[in-house]
């Protein structure tokens, strides 16, 4: 073990006793006979641990711990007293002891409670070292985690677009993690150095985001008594995110596109504009498109916010990344919440890898720290996993082949609803009938009968559907 603790104590037999006690332990073991002494020792020498005697001359133990505190000295700390009182352990408490032993004391209750501190400050410090390298990943990836090629598409378009200072439309259901592809175009962008402002406009009371988003002067209104800056002004020189866009009253689209459009603003009760240098970031859950359709949002408004625009797919339709984040967030929230390191059998895995996600990567973060905090146990089952989050069992399990064929097909209907306009089902089955023949003669080696036989049709009904969709038996068969 060969960990070295200090024992300060004015008298002898105390220092005697404890000494054998950690001796016998496997510590080294040092001495002061005072508080100036042991301030020195502790200040000066490497140790495990240091015992103050809360009466001593020269300084007391709390007035050593205190002084130990200052300077910056993170090692743990026991107090003895003779006097167990409520105001002595909250004292020493207060000052930063790890715990304090009342005399007499129980040398086996010394001996666990030294183990204890020290164990504890090993463990606090590991901590802190992965926190520092969890905040380092964090950074260098923004928190978006995911290998999918559609992830990797958004990566792509981050990078090119990050350093021109266009206004960029984010489009995806709710807990997609818009606001990490917000932050990460910032972060990479000349304006990193200058703050994001982030205003959730469904959040705000339509009679206040006016005021929210350009300010007021003085007298503007009954209560208005100061001059008040808006979110426009406070993010001047760095990023504007305008979170939930699609949820704006039309009257104030109305000014926020003269305000992208003149790069000039009114405060509420001024006829004097100013000017405002600010890259715009919209995000909404909404299609702003139907929106525009459904007269809900300015089509000018539309095109003047999505110069960019990026499509963050749901969690269902990238299941892919499941994994990655289930392994990310359990490592995240074992250091956070200060939790052993977990594992996950391949059984409960599977259960969330077939879960439709309803709520996308918020809900299945949200269950991860629900599972950590809930279970004491080190290997997450399937039986915790249901236990902890029910919503995982029944219904709402999905069967991720129909999951991901319905999400695609709705993007086909509706990609194609203008030109495909009574003819859907034909499309729909074009599509799909092909794949699924050039699938089972690859099986079938281009056998014929045996993948007319394979599929349940008839052999001349396939090689009519083979001459019908053009299908390559050398390309196949490659």
């Amino acid at each position: 073990m060969n960990k070295k603790i200090l024992v300060a104590d004015d008298e002898e037999s105390i220092r005697w006793v404890l000494g054998k006690c950690l001796e016998k332990a496997g510590y080294r073991v040092e001495y002061a006979v005072n508080g100036s002494e042991a301030l020195e020792k502790s200040t000066t020498e490497n140790f495990s641990l240091t015992i103050l005697d809360i009466t001593m001359p020269e300084l007391s133990g709390l007035e050593v711990l205190h002084e130990i505190r200052l300077r910056g000295m993170d090692l743990p700390i026991l107090i003895i007293t003779a006097q167990n009182t409520v105001k002595n352990a909250i004292d020493a408490m207060k000052k930063g002891a790890y715990d304090y032993i009342a005399k007499p004391f129980d040398l086996d209750e010394v001996r666990l409670t030294v183990e204890r501190a020290i164990e504890g400050h090993e463990n606090a410090k590991k901590l802190n070292s992965l926190k520092a390298t969890l905040h380092e990943v964090n950074e260098k990836q923004h928190g978006i985690v995911g290998k999918s090629s559609s992830m990797l598409k958004i990566y792509k378009t981050i990078g090119r677009i990050a350093d021109k200072d266009l206004t960029v439309l984010i489009q995806g259901e709710s807990g997609t993690g818009k606001e990490l592809i917000v932050r990460a175009i910032h972060i990479n962008s000349p304006r990193k150095e200058v703050t994001l402002v982030s205003v959730n406009v469904n959040a705000l009371p339509k009679g206040l985001l006016e005021s929210e988003l350009f300010g007021y002067e003085k007298g503007a209104f009954t209560g208005a008594t100061i001059r008040k800056q808006g979110r426009f002004e406070e993010a001047s020189g760095g990023t504007l995110h305008l979170d939930e866009i699609g949820e704006m009253p039309l009257d104030l689209q109305t000014k926020l596109l003269r305000v992208l459009e003149e790069k000039k603003f009114y405060r509420l009760g001024s006829e004097k504009p100013d000017d405002i240098d600010v890259r715009v970031i919209a995000s909404t859950n909404k299609k702003l498109e139907d929106e525009v359709e459904a007269g809900n949002f300015r089509q000018d408004l539309y095109y003047r916010l999505n110069a960019i625009t990026i499509e963050v797919p749901p969690l269902r339709e990238r299941k892919e990344d499941i994994s990655l984040l289930l392994e990310y967030f359990l490592e995240k929230y074992s250091i956070e919440l200060g939790i052993g390191e977990k594992t996950i059998t391949d059984e409960a895995k599977g259960i969330m890898l077939d879960y439709s996600w309803p709520g996308n990567v918020r809900e299945l973060e949200n269950t991860i720290k629900r599972i950590l905090v809930l279970s004491s146990d080190m290997n997450i089952t399937s039986d915790i996993l249901i236990d902890a989050a029910p919503y995982l069992k029944g219904l709402e399990k999905q069967d991720p082949f129909s999951d991901l064929f319905t999400s695609r097909l709705k993007k086909l209907i509706n990609d194609n609803k203008e030109n495909a306009y009574g003819g859907v089902y034909d499309l729909v089955i074009r599509k799909v009938e092909k794949p699924l023949i050039e699938e089972i003669l690859k099986i079938s080696k281009g056998n014929k009968k045996k993948a007319a036989e394979i599929l349940g049709i008839n052999r001349n009904t396939l090689s009519k559907k083979i001459e019908e969709y053009g299908i390559n038996f050398k390309h196949i068969l490659q």
